[in-house]
């Protein structure tokens, strides 16, 4: 199934979420080279053309691709005061079938974080995948650790599973991760899904 081919805009009270541009090239890489020492930490490891303008160039047509093709969702999140970029969100692996799921991942830049604009951001995409996507389920994996990102999915409704190991490369090593999901029709507890 294909997502609608029209422009996806999501709106929170501070943010406008929307998929990247060409033009947001140099915002894009001015913040993620400010952000390194606070990024890498929790990333894959960046190629060494990360920060290049065609590998910025390769983001957005695989951005446009995966939304035509109903299998992503990446979003920038753009700070409407002042129309800085504040970081991104993807809804990634989307499944349909019998799993109808989809994996959350995101970043803020430094100078953003815990500030509650991933919060917004996350509270939106979620709203918009169980209501216009018709997913049933969001997961969304982190370095134990990391416990900033843990409290923002507790904070934003999640709930943990459980543990997955070896389950991604960070930094070049396979690192173990927490396992957290969001479920349209939760009977685990309070969810965030009505206050998107």
């Amino acid at each position: 199934m294909l997502l609608a081919r029209r422009t996806v805009k999501l709106e929170t009270e501070r943010l406008t979420l929307r998929p990247p541009v060409h033009s947001d090239f140099r915002s894009w890489a001015f913040l993620r080279q400010q952000s390194q020492d606070h990024l890498i930490p929790w990333e894959p490891a960046w190629s060494p053309d990360h920060l290049s303008r065609k590998s910025f160039t390769n983001r957005v047509y695989w951005a446009k691709r995966s939304i035509a093709q109903g299998s992503a969702l990446p979003l920038f999140l753009i700070r409407r005061s002042d129309e800085q970029l504040v970081g991104a969100i993807t809804l990634d692996n989307i499944r349909r079938g019998p799993a109808m799921a989809g994996t959350v991942g995101y970043w803020t830049g430094a100078q953003f974080s815990r500030k509650g604009y991933m919060r917004e951001a996350i509270g939106a995409l979620v709203h918009h995948a169980f209501t216009r996507l018709d997913l049933s389920r969001l997961e969304a994996a982190c370095l134990p650790e990391n416990a900033a990102s843990r409290g923002l999915l507790e904070r934003s409704g999640f709930k943990y599973e459980g543990v997955a190991q070896s389950y991604l490369q960070i930094n070049r090593r396979w690192r173990t991760h927490v396992l957290y999901a969001s479920l349209r029709s939760d009977r685990r507890g309070k969810t965030m899904i009505g206050q998107a």
